[in-house]
Protein backbone atom coordinates (compact mmCIF):
# COMPACT_ATOMS: atom_id res chain seq x y z
CA UNK A 1 0.00 0.00 0.00
CA UNK A 2 1.25 3.18 -0.53
CA UNK A 3 1.81 5.73 2.52
CA UNK A 4 -0.19 8.32 0.49
CA UNK A 5 -3.28 5.46 -0.44
CA UNK A 6 -6.25 5.88 1.91
CA UNK A 7 -6.26 4.67 5.14
CA UNK A 8 -8.84 4.15 7.30
CA UNK A 9 -7.93 6.56 10.45
CA UNK A 10 -9.71 6.73 13.54
CA UNK A 11 -7.74 9.45 15.01
CA UNK A 12 -4.26 9.30 16.62
CA UNK A 13 -3.34 6.03 18.81
CA UNK A 14 -0.35 6.68 20.32
CA UNK A 15 -0.14 3.27 22.14
CA UNK A 16 -0.62 1.58 18.92
CA UNK A 17 2.69 3.35 18.05
CA UNK A 18 4.48 2.27 21.45
CA UNK A 19 3.93 -1.35 20.98
CA UNK A 20 5.12 -1.70 17.33
CA UNK A 21 8.40 0.15 18.79
CA UNK A 22 8.87 -1.99 21.26
CA UNK A 23 8.44 -5.09 19.23
CA UNK A 24 10.34 -3.15 16.72
CA UNK A 25 13.15 -2.92 18.68
CA UNK A 26 12.90 -6.58 19.48
CA UNK A 27 12.90 -7.71 15.57
CA UNK A 28 15.87 -5.30 14.64
CA UNK A 29 18.15 -6.96 17.72
CA UNK A 30 17.84 -10.43 16.77
CA UNK A 31 17.99 -9.50 13.13
CA UNK A 32 21.78 -8.07 14.07
CA UNK A 33 22.84 -10.71 16.51
CA UNK A 34 22.23 -12.93 13.67
CA UNK A 35 24.35 -11.33 10.83
CA UNK A 36 27.06 -10.56 14.10
CA UNK A 37 27.17 -14.15 15.12
CA UNK A 38 29.34 -13.48 18.11
CA UNK A 39 28.14 -10.56 20.32
CA UNK A 40 24.88 -9.96 21.62
CA UNK A 41 23.18 -6.91 22.88
CA UNK A 42 23.27 -5.48 26.00
CA UNK A 43 19.89 -4.49 27.13
CA UNK A 44 19.94 -1.41 29.69
CA UNK A 45 16.39 -0.61 30.43
CA UNK A 46 15.51 2.51 32.47
CA UNK A 47 13.58 5.28 33.79
CA UNK A 48 13.81 8.41 34.92
CA UNK A 49 13.20 9.44 38.59
CA UNK A 50 10.35 11.39 39.51
CA UNK A 51 11.96 14.42 40.04
CA UNK A 52 13.71 15.10 36.65
CA UNK A 53 12.94 17.24 34.24
CA UNK A 54 12.01 15.08 31.55
CA UNK A 55 9.63 11.94 33.02
CA UNK A 56 9.59 8.65 30.91
CA UNK A 57 11.57 5.06 30.36
CA UNK A 58 13.22 3.86 27.60
CA UNK A 59 15.45 0.44 26.59
CA UNK A 60 19.15 1.06 25.26
CA UNK A 61 20.16 -1.80 23.62
CA UNK A 62 24.28 -1.98 22.81
CA UNK A 63 26.16 -4.95 20.83
CA UNK A 64 29.77 -4.19 21.24
CA UNK A 65 33.21 -5.68 19.65
CA UNK A 66 30.99 -8.24 17.77
CA UNK A 67 32.66 -10.51 14.84
CA UNK A 68 30.58 -7.80 12.19
CA UNK A 69 29.55 -4.79 13.77
CA UNK A 70 32.62 -3.09 15.93
CA UNK A 71 29.19 -1.21 18.20
CA UNK A 72 25.45 -1.54 16.92
CA UNK A 73 23.22 0.34 19.24
CA UNK A 74 19.27 0.25 19.39
CA UNK A 75 17.77 2.89 21.64
CA UNK A 76 13.80 2.79 22.18
CA UNK A 77 12.19 5.90 24.71
CA UNK A 78 9.24 7.18 25.35
CA UNK A 79 9.63 10.68 27.37
CA UNK A 80 7.36 13.63 28.41
CA UNK A 81 8.80 17.42 29.08
CA UNK A 82 6.85 19.93 30.33
CA UNK A 83 7.72 22.21 27.06
CA UNK A 84 9.51 21.64 23.75
CA UNK A 85 13.06 22.36 23.56
CA UNK A 86 14.63 25.09 21.02
CA UNK A 87 15.37 21.84 18.84
CA UNK A 88 11.51 21.34 18.38
CA UNK A 89 10.26 24.75 18.20
CA UNK A 90 12.49 26.56 15.87
CA UNK A 91 10.47 25.53 13.07
CA UNK A 92 7.02 25.74 14.74
CA UNK A 93 7.48 28.54 17.28
CA UNK A 94 3.97 28.43 17.94
CA UNK A 95 4.44 25.49 19.82
CA UNK A 96 6.57 26.82 22.20
CA UNK A 97 5.95 26.28 26.06
CA UNK A 98 3.57 23.30 25.39
CA UNK A 99 4.50 19.80 27.01
CA UNK A 100 5.09 17.24 24.75
CA UNK A 101 5.53 13.35 24.14
CA UNK A 102 7.90 12.05 21.99
CA UNK A 103 8.61 8.20 20.98
CA UNK A 104 10.64 6.29 18.39
CA UNK A 105 13.83 3.77 17.95
CA UNK A 106 16.96 4.93 17.00
CA UNK A 107 19.87 2.84 15.29
CA UNK A 108 23.66 3.66 14.82
CA UNK A 109 25.54 0.41 13.43
CA UNK A 110 29.36 1.03 13.22
CA UNK A 111 30.72 -2.26 11.36
CA UNK A 112 34.42 -3.43 11.96
CA UNK A 113 34.94 -4.03 8.13
CA UNK A 114 35.72 -0.37 6.52
CA UNK A 115 33.77 -2.47 3.25
CA UNK A 116 30.66 -2.56 5.05
CA UNK A 117 29.28 0.92 5.59
CA UNK A 118 28.05 2.70 8.63
CA UNK A 119 24.62 3.26 8.86
CA UNK A 120 21.68 5.04 11.11
CA UNK A 121 17.59 4.56 10.99
CA UNK A 122 15.29 6.85 13.29
CA UNK A 123 11.68 6.36 13.43
CA UNK A 124 9.77 8.84 15.82
CA UNK A 125 6.44 10.05 16.70
CA UNK A 126 6.15 13.44 18.54
CA UNK A 127 2.78 14.91 20.05
CA UNK A 128 1.71 18.32 21.46
CA UNK A 129 -0.86 18.99 23.91
CA UNK A 130 -1.64 21.82 26.76
CA UNK A 131 -3.55 24.87 25.85
CA UNK A 132 -4.00 24.97 22.16
CA UNK A 133 -5.06 22.60 19.10
CA UNK A 134 -3.41 19.13 19.66
CA UNK A 135 -0.60 18.40 17.16
CA UNK A 136 1.43 15.80 16.23
CA UNK A 137 3.81 14.51 13.80
CA UNK A 138 5.55 11.59 12.38
CA UNK A 139 9.47 11.65 11.15
CA UNK A 140 12.25 9.36 10.58
CA UNK A 141 14.33 8.06 8.05
CA UNK A 142 17.75 5.38 7.51
CA UNK A 143 20.95 7.03 5.67
CA UNK A 144 24.21 5.09 4.55
CA UNK A 145 27.69 6.50 5.44
CA UNK A 146 30.32 4.29 3.53
CA UNK A 147 34.17 4.07 3.79
CA UNK A 148 34.48 2.74 0.22
CA UNK A 149 32.47 3.72 -3.08
CA UNK A 150 30.68 0.59 -4.28
CA UNK A 151 28.16 1.82 -6.82
CA UNK A 152 26.13 -1.53 -6.36
CA UNK A 153 25.40 -1.05 -3.29
CA UNK A 154 24.55 2.33 -3.26
CA UNK A 155 21.79 1.49 -6.35
CA UNK A 156 20.42 -0.88 -3.90
CA UNK A 157 20.46 0.96 -0.47
CA UNK A 158 18.14 4.05 -2.64
CA UNK A 159 16.15 1.22 -4.45
CA UNK A 160 15.09 -0.17 -1.40
CA UNK A 161 14.45 3.03 -0.02
CA UNK A 162 12.06 3.82 -3.21
CA UNK A 163 10.42 0.66 -2.62
CA UNK A 164 9.61 1.64 1.12
CA UNK A 165 7.78 4.83 0.81
CA UNK A 166 6.38 4.30 -2.67
CA UNK A 167 7.37 6.45 -5.84
CA UNK A 168 5.57 9.79 -4.50
CA UNK A 169 7.57 10.36 -1.78
CA UNK A 170 10.81 9.23 -2.63
CA UNK A 171 12.15 12.42 -4.53
CA UNK A 172 11.31 14.41 -1.69
CA UNK A 173 12.55 12.13 0.88
CA UNK A 174 15.83 11.55 -0.66
CA UNK A 175 16.37 15.20 -1.19
CA UNK A 176 15.68 16.25 2.27
CA UNK A 177 17.78 13.76 3.54
CA UNK A 178 20.82 14.55 1.08
CA UNK A 179 20.32 18.19 2.45
CA UNK A 180 20.07 17.67 6.55
CA UNK A 181 23.26 14.71 6.92
CA UNK A 182 25.65 17.65 5.17
CA UNK A 183 28.38 19.38 6.88
CA UNK A 184 28.40 23.12 6.39
CA UNK A 185 31.70 23.52 8.18
CA UNK A 186 33.18 20.78 6.18
CA UNK A 187 31.41 21.66 2.86
CA UNK A 188 30.39 17.83 2.82
CA UNK A 189 27.44 15.44 2.94
CA UNK A 190 28.17 12.99 5.65
CA UNK A 191 27.27 9.84 3.18
CA UNK A 192 25.60 8.90 0.03
CA UNK A 193 21.60 9.53 1.59
CA UNK A 194 18.60 7.79 1.74
CA UNK A 195 15.56 9.30 3.33
CA UNK A 196 14.75 11.64 5.94
CA UNK A 197 11.62 13.25 6.55
CA UNK A 198 10.16 15.42 9.85
CA UNK A 199 6.52 16.78 10.32
CA UNK A 200 4.80 14.12 8.64
CA UNK A 201 0.84 14.63 8.69
CA UNK A 202 0.32 13.79 5.27
CA UNK A 203 -3.36 11.05 4.76
CA UNK A 204 -3.76 11.39 8.45
CA UNK A 205 -2.63 9.35 11.22
CA UNK A 206 -2.91 5.72 10.34
CA UNK A 207 -0.83 6.61 6.94
CA UNK A 208 1.99 7.89 9.34
CA UNK A 209 2.22 5.02 11.97
CA UNK A 210 2.04 3.07 8.12
CA UNK A 211 4.71 4.41 6.55
CA UNK A 212 7.01 4.41 10.04
CA UNK A 213 6.47 0.16 10.04
CA UNK A 214 7.25 0.30 6.30
CA UNK A 215 10.97 2.70 6.90
CA UNK A 216 11.63 0.73 10.00
CA UNK A 217 11.38 -2.72 8.31
CA UNK A 218 12.82 -1.27 5.03
CA UNK A 219 16.03 -0.02 6.83
CA UNK A 220 17.20 -3.67 7.30
CA UNK A 221 16.08 -4.54 4.16
CA UNK A 222 18.46 -2.27 2.20
CA UNK A 223 21.59 -3.06 4.83
CA UNK A 224 21.42 -6.66 5.10
CA UNK A 225 22.40 -7.51 1.38
CA UNK A 226 25.17 -5.00 1.90
CA UNK A 227 26.83 -6.71 4.88
CA UNK A 228 26.56 -9.87 3.82
CA UNK A 229 28.22 -9.09 0.72
CA UNK A 230 31.24 -6.76 2.21
CA UNK A 231 31.53 -8.63 5.35
CA UNK A 232 34.49 -10.50 4.77
CA UNK A 233 36.45 -8.59 2.19
CA UNK A 234 40.02 -7.96 3.02
CA UNK A 235 41.71 -5.07 4.70
CA UNK A 236 44.46 -3.81 6.56
CA UNK A 237 45.64 -0.63 8.81
CA UNK A 238 45.28 1.67 5.40
CA UNK A 239 41.49 0.54 5.11
CA UNK A 240 41.19 0.60 8.98
CA UNK A 241 42.75 4.16 9.52
CA UNK A 242 40.89 5.76 6.40
CA UNK A 243 37.19 4.39 7.96
CA UNK A 244 38.59 6.63 11.81
CA UNK A 245 39.28 9.48 9.80
CA UNK A 246 35.96 9.45 8.26
CA UNK A 247 34.36 8.49 11.57
CA UNK A 248 35.78 11.74 12.88
CA UNK A 249 33.19 13.46 10.15
CA UNK A 250 30.16 11.46 11.71
CA UNK A 251 31.25 12.42 15.28
CA UNK A 252 31.41 15.87 14.27
CA UNK A 253 27.77 15.83 12.75
CA UNK A 254 25.86 14.41 15.37
CA UNK A 255 27.48 16.63 17.83
CA UNK A 256 27.43 19.74 16.24
CA UNK A 257 24.37 19.68 13.28
CA UNK A 258 21.90 16.79 14.43
CA UNK A 259 18.78 17.98 15.73
CA UNK A 260 17.80 14.45 17.76
CA UNK A 261 21.29 15.22 19.76
CA UNK A 262 20.08 18.64 20.64
CA UNK A 263 16.46 17.69 20.88
CA UNK A 264 17.62 14.84 23.45
CA UNK A 265 20.31 17.46 25.41
CA UNK A 266 18.09 20.23 25.48
CA UNK A 267 15.34 18.41 26.88
CA UNK A 268 17.23 16.66 29.99
CA UNK A 269 17.22 13.46 28.15
CA UNK A 270 19.87 10.35 29.02
CA UNK A 271 22.50 11.23 28.03
CA UNK A 272 24.63 7.75 27.72
CA UNK A 273 21.25 6.81 25.18
CA UNK A 274 22.03 9.73 23.37
CA UNK A 275 25.57 9.12 22.73
CA UNK A 276 25.23 5.77 21.73
CA UNK A 277 25.61 6.65 18.20
CA UNK A 278 29.34 7.90 18.20
CA UNK A 279 31.88 5.74 16.77
CA UNK A 280 34.29 3.79 19.44
CA UNK A 281 37.16 4.57 17.56
CA UNK A 282 37.86 7.96 15.90
CA UNK A 283 40.78 9.55 14.56
CA UNK A 284 41.35 13.44 13.43
CA UNK A 285 44.71 14.08 11.32
CA UNK A 286 45.40 17.86 10.83
CA UNK A 287 44.63 18.82 6.56
CA UNK A 288 44.65 15.10 5.61
CA UNK A 289 44.16 14.69 2.03
CA UNK A 290 43.59 11.63 0.55
CA UNK A 291 45.83 9.91 -2.17
CA UNK A 292 44.99 11.17 -5.80
CA UNK A 293 43.29 8.29 -7.70
CA UNK A 294 43.35 6.46 -5.03
CA UNK A 295 39.83 4.68 -3.64
CA UNK A 296 40.11 6.71 -0.79
CA UNK A 297 39.91 9.71 -2.98
CA UNK A 298 37.45 8.15 -5.38
CA UNK A 299 35.00 8.03 -2.44
CA UNK A 300 35.11 12.02 -2.26
CA UNK A 301 34.65 12.43 -5.91
CA UNK A 302 32.47 9.96 -6.80
CA UNK A 303 30.00 9.20 -3.57
CA UNK A 304 30.22 11.95 -1.44
CA UNK A 305 27.83 13.82 -3.80
CA UNK A 306 24.58 14.73 -4.20
CA UNK A 307 23.12 12.60 -7.19
CA UNK A 308 20.57 10.36 -8.28
CA UNK A 309 21.71 7.09 -8.17
CA UNK A 310 18.33 5.31 -9.36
Amino acid sequence: MSPTSTIPDAGPDPAAVEAWLRGYQDWLCARVEAADGEARFLRDRWSKPADAKLQGEGDTAVLAEGRVFERAGVARSLVRGPALPPSATKLRPELAGRPFTAMGVSVVFHPRNPHVPTTHCNVRLLSVGGEGAPAWWFGGGFDLTPYYGYAEDVRGWHAAARAAVGEALYPAFKRQCDEYFYLPHRQEPRGVGGLFYDDFTEGGFAAGFALMQRVGEGFWNAYAPIVERRQHQAYGERETSWQRLRRGRYAEFNLVWDRGTHFGLQSGGRTESILMSMPPRVEWRYDFQPEPGSPEAALMSDYLIAKDWL
